[in-house]
């Protein structure tokens, strides 16, 4: 019989119970390594921003203290409290009142949200959990409970979205922020210049302009968006619809200058694509929208714009492989092996993998063409290989192109100041085809946003952003493209993705640093010389830093399932699918790329994009065949179709699908932590007050 003295009946404990693991045998493996097993036996990443019970702390005497509703502090032995465990929830205490009277005043416990929006939970209910700040952990995004219930800010960022340490460590930290995200920011256009057949000049004056546009779009971003410390740029998602159209039949036979030509059809379609995107987000269907983009839809998505590359990646790395190789072992060795070594507090190794990797390899590669590594005797580079007669000279031509580091006159050919301007290149063209294919692939860059706006909001502001505030910063975007499509670019302008992988390492979510690096890059833009030293970066670098690039986008999404159930058969099922589908329709659409009697001298790694007048899709209508047969053969595109489809007509649980469900409007503008994380400067807020569908 249960013993009815009061004192010894043990107290309930937290609520909803965490799982028994009383059962496993006391040796057993998990025993061992504190492996505690779901409810349906599925497993999730610890930061996966679902409200689950708080694990038990190891003290086996522990209780949580119902009536004051805090949890009590553990008991020791003597039936004492622990005086280090109370001192440190003191210090938790007064640090958490200093925060809540910056931002204005207690925060009401009613709107609390979870990490991925959840329903609110009893504070009373929670036990206090004592965080052990472990500096060797870097690349995982802790979850913190505070004193009202819900996963508060992460006490291991050095500065949060409304910090601003000072001048100098702000700017250095934006400096440093920008570097460590550079590869994204520059390698597009390195990448579609060449293939529009622009010189380096070009690649030199295209490369100052986006820098010029990140800049800008940053700014007003930051200011006019959602205001996370989010950068803006080319993104890759732009890239293959890019290639498409640039390869084009009906560019294939022009003459001329086909740069120009081809960059003003890009803009034509780049503007009203963006235009569509801003309409999506000021109109407020895109709070509409968000509700079928969940985890389980931005995953496939993200993850299929970085696997659709694979064909272009490693071909490119072949031409010259003792350097491409060697470039790609150097950035695995910084961003994996070498992490955790810090110089002056700072991961420096996993901070500038891409930049240090890029440095070395492209020094050790001129040391080898100044000692004539790569000269032989009797040939020379510039001469077309068709021309070339000389046995010797046709085997080492390749070589000599792929691998000589002074091939490029970009920088010594490039002004010292250089003002990138509207409509540079012509007056844009525009052609309906085109345009829809680009309004398709707004949508997918919006998919994009909306999973990195939820991530990094989780780390650096105090609870994620309202569905107005996400369409607002949709809706900024698209202008934002419409300025890329104005100057030139290339490609639409949108949330980079590797922002928050890179908010995560640095630990840095201050807004007024991501400003502040912005206007050095507008400075820099203006230096023509800084365009022609990236442009004269050669090929064989640019696909080397790609491989890596591309492979961190397709992790970055598969990232994303972290806040739904991730072992769910369900989930596991969707995404399956979602990816291998993405693979192969776009593969047999592909394999319509080159007519039969077609005499096009394209590279083997651009095939797949000049499916558009001859793929399978073939109607009377040449606009029709032109959109099915390009949109279709993008891995993008289906991947996003199949999970969208699947994941909201599949049954399954909130949890289980791990759906963003965002602060709500009412809630938000009590709290005014939120009011400040998200409102608009300069009384923009109170003037557009009444546009309830774009603001808190």
């Amino acid at each position: 019989m249960a013993s009815s003295d009061p004192t010894k009946r043990p107290r309930p404990g937290p609520w909803p119970p965490a799982p028994d693991s009383g059962a496993m045998p006391p040796s057993s493996w998990a025993k061992r390594t504190g492996f505690r097993p779901k409810f349906s036996g599925e497993t999730t990443a610890s930061d996966s921003g679902q409200i689950a019970p708080a694990p038990k702390p190891k003290e086996p005497d522990s209780q949580v203290d119902l009536e004051s509703g805090r949890s009590g502090a553990p008991l020791a032995a003597n039936g004492e409290a622990d005086r280090e465990k109370a001192q440190v929830s003191s210090d938790k205490e007064q640090s958490l009142k200093k925060r809540r009277a910056s931002d204005g005043g207690p925060t009401p416990k009613g709107s609390a949200h979870g990490p991925n929006g959840q329903a609110p939970t009893d504070p009373s209910t929670q036990p206090r959990v004592r965080l052990v700040r472990n500096e060797d952990v870097v690349d995982v995004l802790p979850q913190t409970i505070d004193d009202d219930g819900f996963v508060g800010r992460h006490s291991h960022m050095k500065y949060e979205l409304r910090d601003t340490p000072g001048l100098v460590p702000i700017g250095l930290y934006g400096f440093q922020h920008y570097i460590s995200i550079l590869g994204s920011l520059i390698l597009v256009p390195l990448v579609i210049v060449p293939a529009m057949g622009g010189t380096y000049e070009d690649t030199s004056n295209v490369v100052s302009t986006v820098l010029f546009l990140s800049g800008i779009t940053t700014l007003l971003h930051t200011f006019f968006g959602t205001r996370l410390p989010l950068i803006q740029g080319p993104s890759f998602v732009y890239l293959a619809p890019a290639l498409a159209i640039i390869n084009s039949p009906e560019f294939q036979g022009l003459n001329g200058n086909n740069f120009k030509h081809i960059m003003k059809e890009l803009q034509g379609a780049i503007i009203i694509g963006s235009a569509f995107q801003a309409i999506l987000g000021y109109s407020g269907l895109m709070s509409i929208f968000v509700r079928l983009i969940n985890p389980v839809v931005v995953a496939p998505t993200i993850a299929a714009v970085g696997l659709s590359f694979y064909t272009y990646g490693f071909t490119q790395v072949g031409s010259c492989l003792e350097i491409g190789a060697v470039q790609i072992l150097l950035v695995i060795v910084f961003s994996l092996y070498l992490r955790k070594i810090s110089v002056l507090g700072h991961r420096v190794f996993l901070i500038y993998a891409v930049p240090l990797g890029l440095a070395i390899t492209w020094a050790a590669a001129f040391l080898l063409t100044e000692a004539g590594a790569y000269s032989y005797k009797g040939c020379d580079t510039n001469v077309p290989t068709s021309n070339i007669i000389s046995e010797h000279c046709r085997k080492h031509v390749s070589q000599m192109k792929h691998c000589r580091v002074d091939t490029s006159h970009a920088l010594k050919n490039s002004p010292w100041f250089r003002f990138p301007y509207p409509l540079q290149w012509g007056t844009p063209i525009f052609q309906f085809k085109m345009a829809f294919v680009m309004c398709v692939v707004s949508v997918i860059s919006s998919v994009d946003s909306v999973g990195s706006y939820h991530a990094s909001s989780l780390l650096v502001a105090s609870r994620p952003p309202t569905p107005g505030v996400l369409s607002r910063g949709i809706g900024l975007e698209g202008l934002s493209s419409v300025l890329a499509g104005l100057w030139g670019t290339g490609t639409g302008s949108t949330t980079l993705t590797e922002n928050v992988h890179t908010i995560a390492v640095t630990k840095m979510g201050s807004r007024r640093a991501i400003e502040i690096g912005a206007c050095v890059l507008i400075i820099l833009s203006l230096v023509g010389k800084v365009g022609g030293f990236i442009a004269s970066i050669p090929q064989v670098m640019v696909a080397a830093l790609l491989c890596f690039m591309w492979a961190m986008l397709a992790a970055l999404g598969l990232s994303n399932l972290r806040y739904s159930e991730a072992g769910s058969s369900r989930n596991i099922i969707i995404v399956g699918l979602s990816l291998f589908f993405s693979l192969s329709v776009p593969a047999y659409f592909q394999q319509y790329g080159i007519s039969p009697n077609s005499n096009l001298s394209v590279p083997s790694y651009f095939q797949p994009y000049i499916v558009a007048s001859h793929g399978p899709f073939q109607t009377k209508y040449e606009g029709v065949n032109y959109v099915m047969n390009t949109l279709l053969s993008f891995h993008m595109v289906i991947a996003f179709l199949v999970a969208v489809i699947l994941d909201n007509t599949v049954p399954g649980s909130k949890q289980e699908r791990g759906v963003y469900v965002w602060s709500e409007r009412q809630a938000a503008r009590r709290e005014p932590a939120v009011a400040k994380d998200y409102e608009l400067p300069f009384r923009v807020g109170k003037v557009f007050r009444w546009v309830k569908w774009v603001g808190l």
